[in-house]
């Protein structure tokens, strides 16, 4: 937690890096807005508290340029700055890391934040974190995304083999890949309640028609009825054919 000290706000009482600056201090609903704006000497400030939505966004976008400011300060609270970063790319945007822009104790109000914000901003007394270009940030979001639905994709299968597992079914002891095209198949087959082990075993496709009789006594179980798929697992195993590498 970064504090300014009191003899830096005094060796910066009397420079000001801006003469017009914004401070934003953005929350989920709400985003409070300070304006500060010196002339001869002297600053003014205006607050005001606008909502999330796009409308709101382009008012606030609106109104800071009413008042000719071009310099906008925001901290970087969770997620919900991107949007406001969005519709303001037209002005100089400042995102300070948040454990940096803490305020004194005492100062608890999101009005407060947002004065406290423009008035570091207006000394030069915050630091730029790094914003990556919109195509960067879009690639970015890209890659995660498909990380974490091959992450899900792994975490599926591994539930399909437990449930034929548990059910005896060793189909992964004859086919090389259980979510291929026969076993795909037979996956289905079985969630709509097919039990007999000959009949599943035709249903093998290419070089697994070799194994017929093989595949018969890998896909028979020890127990009853048929095994347990969750409806999502189900659901998740009807999409399932390979790797996902198809774009997301």
């Amino acid at each position: 937690m970064t504090y300014i000290r009191r003899e830096d706000q005094e060796l910066h009482a009397g420079y000001r890096l801006y003469e017009r600056c914004c401070g934003l201090d953005i929350h989920k609903a709400s985003i409070a807005a300070c304006v500060v704006i010196t002339r001869d000497g002297k600053s003014e400030e205006e607050t005001r508290r606008f909502g999330t939505m796009m409308a709101d966004l382009l008012d606030l976008a609106a109104w800071l340029k009413a008042r000719g400011i071009e310099h906008v300060a925001m901290e970087s609270t969770g997620v919900y700055w991107q949007p406001v970063r969005n519709i303001l790319e037209g002005f100089d945007l400042l995102l300070a890391n948040a454990q940096e822009v803490k305020i004194v104790p005492g100062r608890k109000t999101d009005q407060k934040d947002s004065q406290w914000i423009a008035d570091l901003h207006q000394h030069g007394l915050l630091r730029k974190s790094f914003v990556p270009p919109r195509q960067v940030r879009d690639l970015r979001d890209l890659t995660r995304t498909r990380a974490r639905l091959a992450q899900e994709h792994s975490s599926i299968c591994n539930r399909i083999q437990k449930v034929l597992e548990d059910a005896n079914i060793k189909l992964g002891a004859v086919a090389s890949d259980v979510f291929g095209a026969s076993g795909h198949a037979m996956l289905l087959a079985m969630m709509k309640g097919e039990s007999n082990a000959e009949a599943l075993a035709e249903l093998s496709k290419g070089r697994l028609r070799s194994k017929i009789p093989r595949t018969a006594a890998g896909v028979g179980r020890t127990r009853d009825g048929t095994p347990s798929f969750s409806d999502r697992t189900a659901v998740a195993a009807d999409g399932i054919s390979g790797e996902p590498d198809a774009p997301v």
